[in-house]
């Protein structure tokens, strides 16, 4: 199961690597998920993430780490629910009149916390 937690690791890794390279992609994804009910598809998946890294947790080397990530991935996918499809929309508009290099610090935020995954697996 640990084979996983590294895999969802790498995956957070890559994402955040193009995101650093090309900003734009990540403008296009909050574009796409801020149309009709897509904010819950991001919701739904920060969701699984929680419960497979919850469960995966015990066979990891630095367990807490892994258990810390997921309670925060648990969290947000359950924000998404609770605020609300407007308000979701409004926090989603909120980030994308952010500069460049607020985006391009989130994603090496997002970096580290993919390494961070993957070190703890």
């Amino acid at each position: 199961m640990d084979v996983v937690v590294k895999i969802i690791g790498i995956v957070i890794v890559a994402l955040a690597l193009a995101y650093l390279l090309k900003p734009e992609i990540m403008e296009y994804l909050m574009e796409f998920f801020k149309e009709g009910k897509r904010i819950y598809l991001a919701g739904l998946v920060r969701f699984v993430l929680a419960v497979v890294l919850l469960v995966a947790a015990r066979e990891c080397d630095i367990t807490p780490v892994v258990v810390f990530f997921g309670i925060l991935f648990l969290i947000s996918g359950l924000l998404v629910f609770i605020i609300g499809l407007e308000r979701a929309k409004s926090i989603i508009e909120w980030w994308q009149k952010q500069p460049v290099s607020v985006l391009r610090i989130l994603a090496l935020i997002t970096f580290f916390i993919g390494v961070a995954i993957i070190y703890s697996a």
